[in-house]
């Protein structure tokens, strides 16, 4: 079985039909599985669709406290 790629920032935001910005604010409360490679962040597409099934995914880490 061949491993599953490593994703990037702009492709993880474009598999999710969010954007990147949604994608940075995810990252910064922890809220989104996410690994660092060197300084580039990396995601599996399994890990962030199992992330959403579990209901994580649901707007809340989406906003901030100054957004609001």
């Amino acid at each position: 079985m061949k491993p599953e790629a490593w994703v990037s920032l702009k492709q993880i935001a474009e598999h999710l039909l969010v954007s990147t910005d949604t994608i940075h604010r995810w990252i910064r409360a922890k809220k989104i599985p996410v690994h660092r490679v060197g300084r580039f962040w990396r995601f599996q597409v399994s890990e962030i669709d199992e992330w959403v099934r579990a209901g994580k995914a649901d707007g809340k880490a989406e906003t901030g406290p100054e957004e609001q």
